[in-house]
């Protein structure tokens, strides 16, 4: 019988565009859910997608099947957010503070999207410049931090895992190299914003435990690293996604470090009190599914 998850697993595909991406996001396996999918051909005796197409494309059938999930799924999330807001109430708060500077780009449809679910629940950006973003939860000035995992009194949620690039100018003496290693940073002047250095995961975890000698500069904008990497002023380790649109158009080259790559994990971090809150994870799910759709080169926890 065709239940409901079928058409969620449709509508998953579509999003996040592979099966890889679509099962992340389900949070099933790659098997369960080609499984599933495999006894959904059997019952309607054809496929619903093309194997080997990018981005994926729909049979007939398939497609038949997402006009009904775009139908049914809609109407089914509004009426869970519907149930939630009789039991818990429809108003709320939800000051959002950003640990990861450069996750501006995807949060701004994230929170327009939310409104649209939730116009009664208040969202803000929490404004300026925070070198610790998890003091503003505890002082109580935020509700919601976007960032590393943080442990002691506050509920973590994983999001999804990022590579984390060298970029470069174009004719650096790095660029000729296809990946870097920690010798390779010696003497090298690393911009990066203006954080503690034990959030700099390439100084954490490559060049201080390899005891390499470097130059630091910081700045607090995305744009303005990319400006001073480009003119040769420096380094920058910077997400996989941040970065597309510059070495797209050749402002800069990147190059991932050492032979498993620097990867990084994002999280959203809330106080006890609210990881039950049905806005709080409502605004969870809509950036997951966002940016499994959005950004190239994640993997969803």
């Amino acid at each position: 019988m065709l239940e409901i998850r079928h058409l969620r697993t449709l509508s998953a595909l579509r999003s996040a565009g592979s099966l890889v991406r679509a099962a992340q996001l389900l949070n099933l396996t790659q098997s369960a859910l080609s499984h599933q999918i495999k006894l959904l051909e059997d019952r309607y005796g054809s496929p619903l997608f093309e194997r080997k197409s990018v981005p994926i494309g729909f049979t007939a059938t398939g497609a038949r099947l997402l006009r009904l999930a775009d139908t049914l799924l809609p109407e089914i999330e509004q009426a869970e957010r519907d149930v939630a807001r009789l039991s818990q109430g429809d108003q709320g708060q939800l000051r959002v503070a950003l640990e990861c500077h450069t996750c501006f780009d995807w949060l701004m449809p994230v929170m327009n999207e939310f409104r649209k679910r939730w116009p009664d629940v208040e969202i803000d950006l929490v404004s300026g410049f925070h070198s610790d973003p998890a003091e503003l939860l505890r002082s109580g000035q935020a509700d919601l931090v976007i960032g590393s995992e943080y442990s002691a009194g506050y509920a973590a949620f994983p999001l999804f895992r990022f590579e984390m690039m060298v970029v470069m100018a174009p004719r650096h003496r790095l660029a000729a190299q296809r990946r870097l290693h920690a010798d390779d940073f010696t003497g090298e002047t690393l911009i990066t914003y203006p954080v503690p250095e034990q959030r700099v995961e390439l100084i954490r975890e490559v060049l201080r435990p390899s005891a390499i000698a470097f130059e630091r500069r910081t700045a607090e904008l995305t744009v303005a690293i990319m400006q001073l990497v480009a003119s040769k002023r420096g380094i920058a380790v910077l997400p996989n996604w941040a970065i597309k649109n510059y070495v797209d158009f050749d402002y800069v080259v990147s190059r991932p470090v050492n032979e498993n790559g620097l990867w990084s994990d994002l999280y959203v971090s809330v106080p006890d009190a609210l990881r039950s809150k049905a806005y709080v994870l409502d605004f969870i799910n809509v950036i997951r599914e966002q940016c499994a759709g959005a950004l190239d080169g994640i993997k969803l926890l």
